[in-house]
């Protein structure tokens, strides 16, 4: 069982907006075709609501790996995670980011987490990453990284 798992889904405004691919087709397409306007539209808005849907990444904290979407790091190669929100979060997406960081970042996720990366090897210095629970994501970050106890402290 994961200790924190979220997918970034698209919030429903983007679904919306993405349905003014329809009258745009059909006004391309109208003075060849109404029926091909209207089903070219249709097609679009499903193909562009299946790639948004399936490409939305999963960020997961599990056995000891931070994961976030095709990419995973172990936790004892991560640093403190920082949560950040509003100003500070803006700052992180935009004046204040590392262009060697490795991003998994939404732009309808406002805020992030930042987790440094400790391993001197690895040529981004942190992970920013977008997260709906912020909080919580850095403390399964936080908390997992922590030692098992050994026999003998119990």
């Amino acid at each position: 069982m994961p200790d924190y798992r979220e997918k970034l889904w698209p919030t429903p405004w983007i679904y919306i907006a993405t349905l003014l691919l329809v009258p745009a087709s059909i006004l391309v397409l109208a003075p060849v075709s109404l029926p091909a306007g209207i089903a070219t539209g249709i097609i679009l808005y499903l193909a562009a609501v299946g790639s948004l849907t399936l490409s939305a990444p999963v960020i997961e904290v599990r056995d000891g790996m931070l994961r976030a979407g095709r990419a995973a790091i172990p936790l004892d190669q991560t640093g403190e995670a920082v949560a950040a929100f509003d100003a500070d979060a803006r700052v992180e997406r935009g004046t204040g980011l590392d262009a060697r960081a490795f991003l998994v970042i939404r732009g309808w996720v406002q805020p992030v987490v930042r987790v440094p990366i400790t391993d001197p090897s690895d040529p981004a210095p942190y992970w920013l990453l977008s997260s709906r629970r912020p909080k919580e994501l850095a403390a399964a970050i936080n908390g997992s990284r922590r030692p098992e106890p050994a026999e003998g402290d119990l």
